[in-house]
């Protein structure tokens, strides 16, 4: 089984067919990025029409009409000319693997599958590319900040660990044949300790003050897809393509526990309730949560739509974000589990998903190319009770991050 993040590499020998999942999609939905360049021009004439005198009880219905009609037209511009809230899209020019929100200032990274890390300055009125560090001679798959974003940890399908000063550009450390497969995933433990995953299933240790791993484990199958820890860091659990999960000891610098397999690839980790909860995505929509240190079976379940989830991140303690193959963006909150609606939307799959070091922004990255930017921090607001619920009816709610609305609240002002 070969990992997504081949998706788009020109050197790659698969098309990742196995990670395409249903491709129904549950809501209609219009592109953000046509909606907005479309309000920049052929606007202003929709709202010069010339209203003809009324002759006879015919021609007055035809200019009720006509009127309902002008009315239709001011309420779309009305939705147009409002003021964005985020950035603009960034059109990107080469595939990306990855992206990155820097911890503590207004700049996002993105890998690319020519082995560059694309530095991006972004606000309300423009994005910048500031900077294109030509790190890997491969495809770029992953890239991580330390907590202070001073340096830029990065890995490739070339099987090496770069580690790039982000003040002046240049290299800092370098691991060369890192593994023996290409490494697919990075996680940044603390200042010193560095964990990496490969194509084959394979975790290593690295201690940053060393030259070489200090800890491997081969208990995996497939590739590595993501790790993660907690604040108190005794634990990396790792999600593997072969449908497990698997925890190993920091300290102790061993295996903790594997799950039984399951029947689909873990794609995505989060933590929730204040690390008490492990959330785990899978490609074939399915979303499980692990009481935390007890990673050998899945205390809960909760279905998605039926669509494949890419990359998952949480929103609030309990609320999180899918990133889905057919390129929704979906909100869902849990205990108790309820699909709050679609918070961003891209044309095709979307591959990763991010958020900013305020929690007022997350950032999307789909097939289309396109990173897109949506603003979120309304979810700090959604209180959800107890009583049930019509899930349906929730699904198919789109939340304010959307820019496709229901129908009913586009044309709320007009009555």
């Amino acid at each position: 089984m070969c990992p997504r993040k081949e998706l788009g590499d020109p050197s790659s020998e698969s098309d990742h067919d196995s990670h395409v999942s249903d491709s129904d999609s549950d809501v209609s939905m219009t592109d953000s990025s046509s909606s907005s360049s479309e309000s920049d021009s052929g606007t202003k004439h929709e709202t010069e029409q010339i209203i003809p005198q009324c002759s006879n009880a015919e021609d007055s219905i035809v200019l009720n009409e006509e009127e309902e009609d002008d009315e239709v037209v001011k309420a779309i511009i009305r939705e147009r000319n409002k003021v964005r809230q985020h950035p603009a899209d960034i059109e990107c020019e080469d595939f990306v693997t990855d992206i990155c929100f820097h911890p503590s200032e207004d700049i996002i990274v993105a890998a690319t599958v020519t082995g560059d890390a694309l530095v991006y300055k972004y606000n309300n009125d423009n994005n910048e590319l500031s900077e294109t560090l030509e790190l890997h001679l491969k495809s770029c798959r992953d890239v991580e900040f330390n907590d202070d974003g001073t340096l830029l940890y990065s890995t490739s399908k070339d099987k090496s660990i770069m580690v790039s000063d982000m003040k002046t550009g240049k290299l800092k450390q370098v691991y060369e044949n890192a593994h023996d497969a290409p490494v697919y995933s990075l996680l940044v433990v603390n200042p010193n300790i560095l964990a990496s995953g490969d194509d084959d299933g394979t975790v290593k240790l690295w201690d940053m003050r060393k030259k070489g791993a200090i800890f491997s484990l081969k208990e995996m199958e497939d590739y590595v897809s993501c790790m993660i820890t907690n604040d108190a860091k005794k634990f990396i659990v790792c999600a593997s393509g072969d449908g497990t999960i698997t925890s190993l000891n920091i300290g102790m610098r061993k295996l903790h526990i594997q799950s039984e397999p399951y029947n689909t690839e873990i794609t995505g980790l989060a933590t929730v309730k204040h690390d008490r909860k492990l959330v785990a995505a899978t490609a074939k929509g399915t979303v499980y949560l692990f009481n935390w240190g007890e990673f050998g079976y899945h205390s809960d379940e909760f279905p998605n739509p039926k669509k494949g989830i890419n990359s998952l991140i949480p929103i609030t303690e309990n609320i999180i974000l899918t990133a889905c193959e057919d390129g929704i963006l979906r909100a869902t909150h849990l205990f108790p589990h309820r699909h709050l609606g679609v918070a961003g939307q891209h044309q095709l799959p979307v591959e990763c998903v991010d958020i900013s070091h305020d929690g007022d922004l997350i950032a999307s990255y789909g097939h289309d190319q396109l990173i897109k930017f949506w603003r979120i921090r309304y979810f700090e607001d959604i209180e959800i009770d107890g009583k049930k619920k019509s899930v349906k009816k929730t699904q198919s709610h789109n939340l304010p991050s959307s820019k496709y609305k229901n129908a009913s609240d586009f044309f709320a002002d007009m009555a």
